[in-house]
């Protein structure tokens, strides 16, 4: 009634052969998805400098700079000194879109264990939420 299967299994033949793609490790992986959400972060603040210059952004921006190399075993990070687009966002959507970049470099953080990056993450979420309610935050 049924035919018999004539050829191997693909999950058989797949099973055999570990060693043909390279594996890493789940503190490897977490290493590299931190070091894209603080490069996009990085991205993103470095527009903020070039929008509205100030010594706060140079700051992060670098100890930015120092973590992302740190997780890319010493590989510096690619900056961007102009904006890339024709048009400007404004600062209030850059501050929304570093807080929430901040936010899940955080998440990333908090699951590796990595406290300074956590530390720098949560401060500039800080950071940005002050520039966009400079009042709600003063009155805590």
């Amino acid at each position: 009634m049924y035919e018999p299967i004539r050829d191997k299994s693909v999950h058989s033949t797949m099973a055999g052969t570990p060693h043909d793609f390279p594996h890493r490790s789940r503190e490897e992986e977490l290493d590299i998805q931190l070091a894209g959400h603080l490069a996009a972060l990085l991205a993103v603040t470095d527009e903020l400098r070039t929008a509205a210059p100030s010594a706060g952004l140079d700051t992060a921006a670098e100890r930015l700079a120092g973590e992302i190399a740190r997780l890319r075993g010493g590989r510096t990070p690619a900056r961007a000194s102009a904006p890339t687009s024709g048009r400007e966002p404004n600062a209030a959507t850059l501050h929304r879109r570093a807080h929430a970049l901040a936010g899940r470099a955080l998440v990333v953080a908090a699951s590796r264990a990595d406290t300074a990056v956590a530390i720098l993450a949560a401060e500039q979420m800080d950071a940005h939420a002050e520039a966009l309610h400079p009042r709600a935050l003063a009155s805590r």
